[in-house]
């Protein structure tokens, strides 16, 4: 009994040696994690976390950089201010109604663009996947530059083009008709990374799938609607979101259009330009933070919204994501 007994004990010491061994291994491998993401975590807390606690006490005051040394609180008046201000009116329509416009062709050039590389029988698919890609690199400035005069009515090559068949081109960046599709002419011309990211989606789409739709009989466009749009769907909607979350930051492109001035008509009134003139030509930053926390909170419920609608139109192959 007795060398039963010892033989138990020695067997329970040895499990919890095991147990020890284990739970100081598991501490430094926390450890370790902890310590390799202190530098993103140092980086958030100064970069990120306190420039946002800051802009936000920045909102409750009068804090301008004209009168640095006298700051006073003032509570809910920038707010209250917002409200009243018609220019936020104005601008916050400029960006919604460019963004209902040039949304749908953010994920549907893109996604065409893809589909195209993606085919079976296109000839030099690394040329063109270049070529796509390749304005996506180029920097804003520039690419603005270069657009300025593609586009302009008297010199502009795109006129030129039309008028070959005995059309009239408009005036793109002086008539608030045509202000937006060549905006969008921009923006579509540099969205060689969103297609990337679709082709890589396209790419990862089972050919098993598509072989049994044509056994069952199934059209090309059956096979997309039914295969490749669910399967692709979750590739869509993130584009989708950060397609929306651009938009809600546009400002690069109108402003060196146009210099921030919002012609024609302030039809280039960006709700962002609008911020940057308050915050750094007027150096009003208390309603400048403020502006930007209102613009904070529209695009975090368009946000949620766009996530809320997902459960009914995102699949995913591995599970229920929802």
């Amino acid at each position: 009994m007795s060398t039963v007994a010892n033989q138990t004990l020695k067997t329970a010491h040895l499990d919890s040696a095991h147990l020890q061994t284990g739970m100081s291994m598991h501490r430094r491998r926390v450890m370790w994690g902890w310590v390799f993401l202190s530098p993103w975590l140092i980086g958030f807390f100064i970069f990120t976390l306190m420039p946002l606690v800051a802009s936000f006490i920045f909102t409750l005051t009068d804090f301008n950089l004209n009168r640095a040394s006298d700051i006073n609180f003032v509570g809910i008046d920038n707010y209250q201010k917002l409200l009243k201000d018609p220019s936020v009116r104005i601008s916050l329509r400029v960006t919604l109604i460019y963004m209902a416009i040039s949304l749908p062709f953010s994920v549907i050039i893109p996604l065409s663009m893809a589909a195209l590389l993606n085919a079976k029988r296109l000839w030099g698919k690394a040329v063109f996947r270049t070529l796509f890609y390749a304005p996506f690199v180029v920097p804003i400035v520039s690419a603005v530059g270069i657009w300025n005069g593609f586009l302009n009515p008297q010199s502009g090559w795109l006129n030129r083009i039309i008028e070959t068949f005995g059309i009239n081109g408009p005036d793109w960046l002086n008539s608030t008709m045509w202000i937006y599709p060549a905006m969008m002419f921009i923006g579509i011309w540099g969205s060689g990374n969103a297609m990337l990211i679709f082709l890589a989606g396209l790419q990862g789409v089972p050919t098993e799938l598509y072989e049994a739709a044509k056994v069952d009989g199934a059209g090309p466009l059956t096979r997309v609607r039914m295969i490749t749009l669910p399967m692709i769907s979750p590739v869509i909607f993130y584009n989708l979101v950060l397609s929306m979350i651009g938009l809600f930051r546009y400002f690069d492109v109108p402003y060196m259009l146009k210099r921030g001035t919002g012609d024609p008509g302030n039809s280039t009134l960006f709700y962002n330009i609008h911020l940057y003139k308050t915050a750094f030509t007027f150096k009003d930053m208390g309603y400048g933070a403020t502006l930007a926390w209102f613009l904070f909170m529209i695009a975090i419920i368009f946000t949620a919204v766009l996530f809320w609608s997902a459960r009914y139109w995102v699949y995913y192959a591995a599970g229920d994501e929802r």
